[in-house]
């Protein structure tokens, strides 16, 4: 891809997230604050589309995601799990507030196994995680 492909695709993905991303981050945390799970959902449902957008760029300029996008990506999820477990611990989350951050977990946990058979096939999918290596094949033998 050529310096100037890879520029446009960067840009794009930023702009995708900085509307999408930040617009659904914004409604999200809106709906705990109001405790409006509707709230919560839409802000959910934007960041679903931010994920698709992203997808969507991906296919158009053949590439996946860089490193660093997956990296902030397993990061983000895993300061939000831990927000959320200490938000359930302490008791600070309310009915909503609680249904709301299942939704997320569950659409995200949803998502990463239909992004990867859509991108790669179920064989291939599969293939990403399991990997045989050379010393378990003179074990089969």
């Amino acid at each position: 891809m050529s310096k100037s492909a890879k520029v446009e695709r960067d840009l794009l993905v930023f702009s995708i997230w900085a509307v999408l991303g930040f617009g659904g981050l914004a409604l999200l945390l809106e709906g705990f604050s109001r405790d409006s799970y509707a709230v919560s959902a839409a802000g959910i449902v934007a960041v679903v589309v931010g994920f698709i957008a992203h997808f969507v760029v991906n296919a158009i300029f053949d590439t996946g995601f860089k490193a660093g996008e997956a990296a902030l990506g397993i990061g983000v999820f895993g300061i939000i799990v831990l927000v959320f477990i200490v938000g359930w611990a302490t008791g600070g989350l309310s009915r909503n507030d609680y249904w709301s951050g299942l939704t997320l977990f569950a659409v995200l946990a949803i998502g990463l196994p239909v992004y990867l058979s859509t991108r790669y096939g179920l064989r291939g999918a599969f293939s990403h995680f399991h990997v045989r290596h050379a010393d378990s094949r003179k074990s089969d033998q």
